[in-house]
Order: structure tokens, then sequence, then C-alpha cells
């Protein structure tokens, strides 16, 4: 830290001791954060989710996935290349997770906005996850752009700068968090009974017929989900 600062940045902590750690923890939430992308892309084309209506919400979605692929080299570039002994690398891996990372959700929101105003009647989830996006998006800009008024100000407005870093990356969590809203609707429950109390369920002249209610699925909401929701591996339920 710099003379005079007495509170932390994410990256003082992840270019000392705890640089493994960072780098580890970096990795796994941008895999994940673009696997919920590509898997929200692939469910809509499936129809596990509600497909998309025309090319720009699919031009949306796919842009989405291509920033936040850049996004996601940022963050672990930076943790790679330290605050410590690669400073100006460091900064310009942070801008471009940053604004890899906004980009990607602007286009979500125009996405979310779309399908979602084509779908309110059926579907309020899908604005609700507008707003939740559309104001990740507006307070990350505005926390983004204090930090750097901020980190340029000299020694005297470090700490403002690193408190606004770790806003920006706790509102940053939430907003992975939220994805969770946009995949729920087509996750699919099912009730297994155990080995040993199946087999005594069966019966001597049906020792290959299951009972009624031993295997079934169902979503786990309909909200939101596609026209396949009754379907499971191609199969009618």
């Amino acid at each position: 830290m710099e003379s005079g600062q007495t509170i932390a940045y994410i990256s003082d902590v992840g270019a000392q001791g705890l640089k493994p750690l960072f780098i580890t923890g970096s990795v796994i939430t941008v895999v994940f954060l673009d696997l919920s992308f590509i898997a929200e892309r692939w469910l809509r084309h499936a129809g596990q989710l509600v497909p998309n209506k025309g090319w720009f919400d699919k031009a949306c979605a796919i842009g989405s996935i291509f920033f936040s692929i850049a996004g996601a080299l940022g963050l672990i570039l930076l943790s790679i290349f330290d605050t410590l002994r690669h400073p100006h690398k460091h900064d310009g891996f942070l801008v471009m997770f940053l604004v890899g990372y906004l980009i990607s959700a602007i286009l979500i929101c125009a996405e979310y906005l779309r399908i979602g105003i084509f779908y309110r009647s059926d579907h309020r989830i899908l604005l609700a996850s507008f707003i939740i996006k559309a104001t990740f998006v507006v307070v990350e800009i505005a926390l983004a752009i204090g930090f750097g008024v901020c980190g340029g100000k000299g020694p005297e407005k470090r700490n403002a700068a690193a408190v606004l870093e770790w806003v920006i990356a706790l509102i940053f969590t939430f907003y992975v968090l939220s994805f969770v809203i946009d995949l729920l609707p087509s996750v699919r429950t099912r009730r297994h009974v155990p080995q040993g109390e199946k087999h005594l369920h069966s019966s001597p002249a049906e020792p290959s017929m299951p009972p009624e209610d031993v295997t079934y699925e169902e979503p786990a909401t309909l909200d939101s989900a596609g026209p396949n929701a009754n379907y499971y591996r191609g199969a009618r339920m």
C-alpha cells in the first residue's frame, strides 16, 4: 500500500501471500459465470427456456458471451499480473475486466428487455431479471467512474478508491448470483426411490415394472420455461 493508505485494495491483498487463492477464485468465478451465459443461450435454443424472438436479441446474447469472455480474461490476467510487480499491466487488465463485463451486461439487458416485453403476460420474471441487471449496469458504471476519479487524485483519495473497489466487487457478486433467476426455470427435479426399496416394490409377476410413483420429473418452475418444458431427453413426460 502507498504512504497514508490504510484500506487495502483487493489487488493489494491478492498481490501478497494470498495470490494463489486470488487467482483460483478469479478463475472459478469467471469460468462459471461465462458457462452460465453459454448455458442460457443453449437452453433458449433448445426450448428449455423461452426462445429469442429475432436476430437482434440473438445477436445481443452472442455478443454478451463474447464480451464476457474478454472480461474473464481481464480478471484472470489482472490476478496473475499483480499490482505490486506489474502495476501498468494490472491496471490495463482491470479496465479490460470492467469494460468487458459492463458491455456484456448492457447487451444482456437489451436481450431481456426485448423478450421480457414480448413474454410479459406469461413470464414476468424476465422483466424482473432485466431490472436487476439494468440496476447493476447503472450502479457499476457510477462506482467505476468514482473509483477512477478517486484513484487518480493522489494518496489522499486512495482509501476512498479502495472502498469503492470492494463495493464494486460485492455488487458484481450479486450480479453473478442473479443468473440463478434466469436458469432456474429450466431446472427439473427427479425423485428416486433407493435401489433397495425399489426392489421391494417389484412383484414376482412384474419384475421389470416400477411403481407409478417411483420416478417422475416436473419443472422446478414453469415461469419462463420454454416450449419443450414437458420433454426430457426427447421423451414427453
